[in-house]
């Protein structure tokens, strides 16, 4: 098989506002693609690194869409299945001055729920370096979080490394309790586990970094992550601890995919050989662009373009 990177996840369509305001005072709306797994797939493509996408689209407009842009963006699409009786979920973003934008989802039974085991039966592993995957895939249906145990039990076979980022979605969850109970689970499972500081203190208790980080490293894990906004992240590993320098920036539009292109940089560098304290700059200096834009992957970058940022751009 001809892939470093193999993730599993749900691909939908963003419906992105052209003004601020609320949603019912909105009148228009830029097209885009989102998923967190699918936009680390076009981060990775965009920089050389050979991917491939396990996921299920609706047989309809909004799923052959996605189809074209992943075939554009140079993913391994052969381990999409088109459902013709789910469709495929999309969502409306707000635009904000500060913060968080709002987000409505219409996700509920998607094709993508009904994501399985037999997803991964069917999906070639042979030869795969990295299987890449997010506790949002585990949120959307007791059959794909069955998929993504399925997928890390394949990986090991495989001699595959398992990296995980918890990207909560607390509404998907029965309980923030049982969310706590599976995504650490998931995390004992895996090598590199990649959470940010506030989701690591609500699925640990623990307070500070270093404490979150001794939770996944006790808990089985090689290495962790923790992202900690502007100032960086933290890395831990049984070898080595240090804070990494973010990159300075002059305005934030909207920290929505930040964490996925984040999680796009640590990859690639792993992929590329790099040591863990150069990937995580990476994967910082990802981060940093990505919030100068309200669409989640436009502005994932080439390899020419990340390494300009990267000279261009002080840090903290």
């Amino acid at each position: 098989m001809n892939t470093e990177l193999i993730t599993i996840g749900e691909a939908m369509i963003v419906f992105i506002a052209e003004n601020e305001g609320e949603f019912t005072d909105i009148e228009s709306f830029s097209k885009g693609i989102a998923g967190a797994e699918l936009n680390v797939c076009i981060g990775l493509s965009r920089l050389g690194n050979k991917v491939s996408y396990i996921t299920r689209l609706g047989d309809d407009v909004f799923g052959r869409h996605i189809e074209n842009i992943i075939h554009k963006e140079g993913i391994g699409a052969d381990q999409i299945t088109f459902d013709g009786d789910y469709s495929t979920g999309f969502y409306f973003k707000t635009k904000v001055k500060d913060g968080d934008p709002k987000v409505h989802y219409f996700r509920k039974n998607s094709a993508a729920c009904q994501l399985s085991c037999t997803d991964i039966e069917n999906a070639d592993f042979t030869g795969a370096k990295v299987l890449h995957i997010t506790g949002i895939t585990a949120a959307l249906s007791e059959s794909s979080r069955e998929a993504v145990y399925a997928a890390i039990e394949k990986a090991r076979a495989n001699n595959m490394l398992v990296t995980f980022d918890p990207n909560i979605r607390v509404q998907l969850w029965k309980s923030e309790a049982h969310m706590a109970e599976v995504l650490n689970d998931i995390a004992s499972k895996c090598d590199i586990v990649l959470p940010g500081i506030k989701e690591g203190a609500m699925l640990t208790g623990k307070e500070t970094k270093e404490e979150i980080a001794d939770f996944y490293l006790n808990n089985g894990a090689k290495a962790v992550i923790i992202k900690d906004g502007a100032k960086g992240a933290y890395l831990k590993t049984l070898e080595e601890e240090k804070m990494v320098a973010g990159f300075k920036i002059e305005k934030v539009v909207d920290t929505v995919g930040a964490g996925d292109g984040f999680a796009t940089g640590v990859l690639s560098g792993i992929l590329d050989g790099l040591s863990y304290e150069e990937a995580v700059t990476r994967g910082n200096a990802i981060g940093a662009r990505m919030v100068t834009s309200k669409e989640d992957n436009e502005f994932l970058p080439i390899k020419a373009e990340l390494e300009d940022f990267m000279a261009s751009h002080e840090r903290y």
